[in-house]
């Protein structure tokens, strides 16, 4: 089995060091490359192909969410892992509406980013669990279930494509676990989201933390 290819991106070479060393001792995976500031990662990822991202949120040149914007505009299949210092629910939502598949902090424990790792690395989204929390606080304080619109309850195919989008698949990948065509998976997730009354992939995540979805891929 091919092992899992994992690009590092950082400014600070003992924090890289430190990440290759503790990745490269998993099985299943192992760094391939890393850099120092937005824009040469972006170039570099080009040439090396990774199949996931390790990005902090600041850097030089690029910041993370301006380089994993224009990252996902190239390559909107890869699958990127925040890993920062900043724990505040901002930066989660910028990432996350940036293309982010998950975002733990560098306060948590290696086993919980080594998990993290492991399930968006096999399609899942993964957020922190102390920030997860956060956010379904915020979100059920902001939006209990009797305030959402009369018509929000979803049938079975409709929570099959909004699990899935909260998981991090695209369209084309979610078409393709459900046999259908990319135009109904877009047909069902249009449907959801008027439902809902929601606008961006962020409120979908949110949506699924509520429901306890993320924690069953």
């Amino acid at each position: 089995m091919s092992k899992l290819r994992i690009f590092l991106v950082d400014d600070h070479a003992a924090i890289c060091e430190g990440l290759r060393l503790l990745i490269n001792m998993q099985p299943g995976m192992e760094v391939i490359g890393q850099a120092g500031d937005g824009r040469t990662a972006l170039q570099k990822i080009r040439e090396s192909n990774p199949d996931m991202v390790l990005m902090d949120i600041s850097l030089p040149e690029l910041n993370g969410a301006q380089a994993l914007t224009r990252l996902k505009q190239t390559n909107p299949d890869i699958r990127v892992l925040v890993l920062t210092r900043h724990n505040d629910q901002a930066y989660l939502q910028q990432m996350l509406e940036a293309g982010a598949s998950g975002y733990v902090t560098k306060r948590a424990p290696p086993e919980e980013l080594i998990l993290a790792i492991r399930t968006i690395g096999t399609g899942g989204t993964y957020i922190e669990r102390t920030m997860a929390d956060h956010i379904v606080g915020s979100y059920i304080s902001a939006q209990k279930p009797d305030n959402l619109p009369l018509n929000a309850k979803l049938t079975e195919r409709e929570k099959q494509v909004v699990r899935l989008i909260a998981w991090g698949y695209s369209n084309k990948e979610i078409a393709a676990q459900l046999h259908v065509s990319v135009k109904t998976v877009e047909y069902y997730k249009t449907r959801s989201m008027e439902k809902l009354n929601y606008v961006s992939r962020t409120d979908i995540v949110r949506y699924a933390l509520q429901q306890g979805w993320l924690q069953e891929n």
